[in-house]
């Protein structure tokens, strides 16, 4: 998970920080006031780009299937029950997936830490944030207002609901935080959205395997497979989040 946000230069990456850290010990006194672990500085410059590059590699799914949506949308296409809601009103996806792949393609860099050090970091955030709103935003809209097909229960919206305006309130305290200079409470929440944001990726890993030998998922299968994507995202950010205040008190 990343962290899309708007700090300053000197803030470590507001979303998936959890490998981010100073390069060297000379960088300790700005890793503590930041929330970066000065021990992660003897780290291999090499692996700093480790989890940048598994975030990457997550935001290919929701970036491919939103890809083929697109390219669907353009191509005059059928009426299918899976589609008819986004033919009908496509500006809402549109949006969405303009949204969510910015977000997560962008964001992954903020775990890069020499790059969290410069400015590219502030201006980075002030593209991620709105992006992460239209995410969040579109989203909600969709759920409400889409008629959505027979496999997404009641429960997968409930979890849209919340995922969503969780989501949102996130990026708004993050942003808060960021401007009030509070760092580690920025980078927490920013974290916190990026991860429900990816949760389409990790539900792509989960349903894809399903899909590719069923063809097609039974409502139950669906609603397990979409919560647990989120769950387990955010469980991944939180475990995240306290092994950096570990850090930062020890």
């Amino acid at each position: 998970m990343t962290t899309p946000d708007a700090a300053p230069e000197t803030t470590p990456s507001a979303a998936p920080e959890t490998a981010a850290a100073p390069e060297t010990a000379a960088a300790s006194g700005t890793a503590a006031a930041s929330g970066t672990p000065p021990v992660a500085a003897r780290r291999p410059a090499r692996h700093t780009w480790l989890v940048p590059a598994g975030l990457l590699l997550l935001a290919v799914i929701p970036a491919l299937g939103g890809s083929a949506r697109l390219a669907e949308l353009v191509s005059d296409p059928v009426l299918t029950e899976e589609n008819a809601r986004f033919v009908s009103q496509p500006l809402p996806v549109v949006l969405h997936i303009v949204c969510v792949t910015v977000y997560s393609v962008l964001g992954a860099f903020q775990f890069v830490p020499s790059l969290r050090r410069r400015r590219w970091h502030r201006w980075a955030g002030r593209v991620l944030a709105p992006a992460g709103v239209g995410v969040a935003l579109t989203g909600l809209w969709m759920t409400a207002f889409y008629d959505l097909p027979v496999k997404d229960t009641a429960v997968v919206n409930g979890m849209r609901y919340l995922v969503g305006t969780t989501m949102l309130l996130a990026i708004v305290l993050g942003v808060r935080a960021a401007l009030r200079r509070d760092y580690a409470t920025h980078s927490a929440w920013m974290t916190r959205a990026y991860a429900l944001a990816m949760g389409a990726g990790t539900q792509g890993l989960l349903l894809g395997p399903l899909v590719l030998v069923t063809g097609i998922l039974d409502p139950v299968t669906n609603s397990i497979g979409l919560t647990a994507g989120w769950v387990i995202n955010i469980a991944v950010a939180e475990w995240v989040i306290h092994r950096r205040r570990l850090r930062e008190r020890g």
